[in-house]
């Protein structure tokens, strides 16, 4: 049902990415700055940024609306992208916050004769969807011939459907890393674990200096399809991961029971969990992340598993990152470490010169840059200057990102249908949190599982 073509991939290992990852995660914060700060160009149009080789129409009297779900920090980060825009073309950009799930959003604005130009979509089940409805306009030869130089084509094949390029995968997120308190570690003695066996391990040495090992957050539905797809991918491995994202074998396969059983090893040790079950279904995922750096040495959990993205809640406690937070990639379960993505796409839906220039400003490493300095951003773009990122941290997550080429796999519940991957209290989300509930019942919640897949699905 998805677009991505898998046979077009180059199956590279991403050992070394993880090793990479695991090397440098503990490095220390450090600030650091870049004097190549980008000022607008000349008046002749079209023009080119001096140091750029990216060349943008003059778009005088353009107005343009850009709908996007980003809300707090990350909003007014992208507004400033989008101001870059506006001062090299001259075009009017006006930023439209969208209710989640976007496509029931981008529904009324279409219903009602009033469509932004581009809409940051967060699926590529959603990109699915807009084509499918018709909403979607192709990319342009200079926005295709921008993602061809920066990306590869494993980014560009899941913004592709039926082999024609949709979106522009502006922003990703390194799904596959546990973060933890590195002063429960080391009272505990614990050590950072590179398989699932070594998690273990360490989980029981944390629980045994007094501390709980994991906060998990329950409340919410899509951390919980993380930690599957984490232990899914590296336990079955990509062709099956492929498969079952694409729901061309069924849930109630051997190798989803095997996954269940090997997740209710921490899920059903309720002493592992914060809360336990009952206070798990009850936290939300900021709080989750929270509770692990707040509590001096005696926080309510001491690791919490979920995507890079994680510093900006970690940056709302007094912990530091890279000192008092520290990180590690997901355990392997199997033969690899898993490298699982997630990521926000540009799609156009009023196709017009202006719309075109802003994705294909969005496809170039200019555009990623100024979000990058300023913290709480991943691109996928591989021609993205690491030193654009603010932090040690945060530039090791990006170098393994990008050096894990095409074998990365992106959010399998993110190209599931809605309703089964993406709605609250609905589907995949629903059935994750019975499972956390019951983690003895495997059988019961893949049965569920396949019922509310096969009806999403159509098969």
């Amino acid at each position: 049902m998805r677009s991505t073509s898998n046979t077009s991939r180059t199956r590279r290992t991403a050992r070394a990415a993880a090793a990479l990852l695991a090397g440098a995660l503990a490095l220390s914060l450090t600030a650091c700055s870049s004097d190549d700060d980008k000022s607008s160009g000349g008046g002749s149009s079209p023009a080119e940024e001096p140091g750029s080789s990216l060349t943008l129409p003059k778009l005088n009297g353009t107005t343009l609306e850009v709908a996007a779900v980003w809300t707090g920090a990350e909003q007014a980060n992208f507004k400033k992208v989008l101001a870059e825009f506006e001062k090299r073309t001259g075009a009017k950009v006006t930023f439209v916050p969208a209710q989640d799930p976007i496509v029931n959003f981008l529904g009324s604005k279409i219903a009602g004769g009033q469509p932004p130009d581009v809409a940051m979509l967060p699926q590529p089940g959603a990109i699915q969807q807009a084509v499918e409805k018709k909403w979607a306009k192709p990319l342009g030869a200079e926005a295709k011939a921008e993602l061809a130089k920066n990306y590869s084509q494993g980014w560009q094949d899941i913004g592709a459907v039926d082999g024609t390029q949709y979106g522009v995968y502006y922003k990703a997120a390194n799904k596959s890393l546990i973060w933890y308190n590195a002063q429960v570690f080391e009272n505990a003695g614990a050590s950072e674990p590179k398989t699932w066996d070594e998690l273990l391990t360490t989980a029981q040495t944390v629980y045994d200096s007094g501390v709980t090992p994991f906060s998990i957050p329950g409340a919410d539905g899509w951390p919980l399809t993380d930690w599957f797809e984490n232990v899914y991918l590296s336990q079955a491995g990509p062709e099956k991961y492929d498969q079952l994202a694409k729901h061309e074998i069924k849930w109630t396969d051997p190798s989803v029971t095997q996954a269940l059983t090997t997740l209710a090893q921490i899920w059903g040790k309720k002493d592992y969990v914060a809360g336990g079950a009952g206070g798990a279904l009850q936290t939300e995922f900021t709080e989750a992340v929270t509770q692990t750096f707040t509590g001096g040495d005696q926080p309510k959990a001491a690791m919490v598993y979920e995507g890079d993205f994680v510093q900006v809640n970690i940056g709302q406690t007094k912990a530091e990152v890279g000192t008092d937070a520290k990180v590690f990639p997901f355990p392997k379960v199997g033969d690899t470490a898993p490298v699982v993505s997630g990521g926000d796409a540009a799609v156009i839906l009023k196709d017009s010169e202006g719309a075109q220039a802003l994705a294909t400003f969005l496809a170039s490493p200019d555009a990623a840059e100024i979000q990058a300095k300023l913290g709480g951003y991943l691109s996928p773009n591989k021609n993205v200057d690491l030193s654009a990122y603010p932090n040690d941290v945060q530039r090791t997550i990006a170098e393994a990102l990008i050096e894990a080429g095409d074998d990365f796999r992106f959010d399998m519940s993110d190209q599931a249908p809605q309703a089964f991957g993406g709605t609250p209290g609905k589907g995949e989300w629903k059935d994750l949190q019975d499972f956390l509930k019951n983690p003895t019942d495997v059988a019961g919640i893949q049965k569920k599982l396949e019922s509310d897949a096969a009806a999403a699905y159509g098969n």
